[in-house]
């Protein structure tokens, strides 16, 4: 597994030049809160500048992986992202780099995995986070994802996580097995913004020449049909009722889980939901059923997640603990909407769960671990 080292990550970015100038970042809000008045020890200025800061610390540590790439003998390749790259539009079931700099990976025209940085050596396949966030305990299931995205798209390479945070940050003994952690002092983007509002001249960009650089469009990666796969996860874990199980623990499934972060099962009827969620408002609402799916816990077991559809825009994700409700709404352009366009077309009555059939897929559900 790579390691850290001092010349790794040092501290200063002197080598790097104006670089991080270059890379694309939205400081329009902050500017409009800096003219108001606000005080920078206001919460909604740090809120905005904690964001801003951590893009920058994303390109600032990037920047540093390039010039240990480059020298470093056990990496083979690594994709080359942001101002490095010329601009291109992300395509559809590839990898590849967005027109914002980032390496993405979509399904159809939606993304379903972004990732900070790659890097390949001869036999492991390293995705790098970068993150300022003071615990990391809640990065669990995007790891899963992302890690799960990456094993399909690379069935050779051994997949690999390693995260760059600031020293303090808490939570890193919980990580699994397959993440490494990368510690740097602690860093602030303050100069940064005040050259970018100022707009100071900047110094040419300095490009990194090595034969390592790839580009993620022209990776040879193995074939991921999202929703064709989708579809075939619906229909085998209904080839039982209320689900096959064995289907359900195997490892390829419990991968596909990882990606979709829920596996759909079926559906209720509005009227049967209602029984046992009599608190919700349906006010305005077009629902003609609740889809309903497994999710991943973060302590290592399952539990079921509802989604009501509205109307062609409005979806609600509903989980339920201890009786108690809680709605989320789901973003209107997001995947989970267009993933329920898919189900409403191969979901036909077949998928209709009883109250029963809820009831036992509950209590299989609750004892299961992973």
């Amino acid at each position: 597994m790579l390691t850290i080292n001092e010349t790794v990550i040092p501290e200063g970015d002197i080598e790097l030049g104006d670089n991080l100038l270059y890379y694309d970042y939205n400081i329009d809000h902050i500017l409009s809160l800096e003219a108001k008045g606000m005080s920078i020890e206001d919460e909604g200025y740090l809120s905005a500048f904690r964001s801003f800061e951590g893009e920058v610390y994303e390109n600032y540590i990037y920047e540093k992986l390039l010039r240990y790439a480059a020298n470093e003998s056990r990496i083979k390749s690594f994709i080359i992202k942001g101002p490095h790259k010329h601009r291109t539009r992300a395509q559809s079931d590839a990898l590849s780099v967005s027109w914002k700099g980032q390496i993405i990976y979509r399904a159809r025209h939606k993304e379903i995995g972004e990732f900070d940085g790659l890097l390949f050596t001869d036999k492991e396949l390293y995705f790098v986070e970068m993150t300022l966030v003071k615990s990391v305990s809640n990065l669990k299931k995007r790891l899963r994802k992302k890690r799960a995205l990456l094993e399909v798209l690379f069935p050779r390479y051994s997949v690999k996580a390693i995260l760059v945070l600031n020293e303090g940050a808490t939570g890193t003994s919980d990580l699994p097995p397959y993440a490494s952690v990368w510690l740097t002092k602690p860093y602030s983007a303050r100069h940064i913004l005040e050259r970018l509002s100022t707009k100071s001249p900047r110094a040419p960009m300095i490009r990194i020449e090595s034969d390592k650089i790839a580009h993620a469009e022209e990776l040879k990666i193995s074939a991921f049909k999202y929703y064709a796969t989708l579809s075939w996860m619906l229909r085998s874990l209904r080839g039982k009722d209320p689900i096959d199980i064995d289907f359900f623990r195997k490892p390829t499934t419990q991968r596909y889980h990882d990606i979709y972060t829920k596996v759909y099962v079926g559906y209720l009827s509005v009227e049967d939901f209602k029984t046992f969620v009599p608190d919700l408002n349906w006010n305005g609402s077009n629902a003609s059923r609740v889809v309903v799916a497994i999710e991943k816990d973060h302590s290592g077991g399952y539990f079921l997640t509802y989604f009501v559809r509205h109307s062609a825009k409005k979806l609600d994700n509903i989980t339920i603990f201890s009786g108690v409700s809680k709605v989320a709404k789901k973003d209107p352009f997001g995947i989970t909407l267009t993933e329920m366009n898919h189900l409403d077309k191969i979901m036909d009555s077949n998928f209709v769960l009883t109250l029963a059939e809820h009831t036992e897929l509950q209590n299989t559900v609750e004892k299961l671990t992973h």
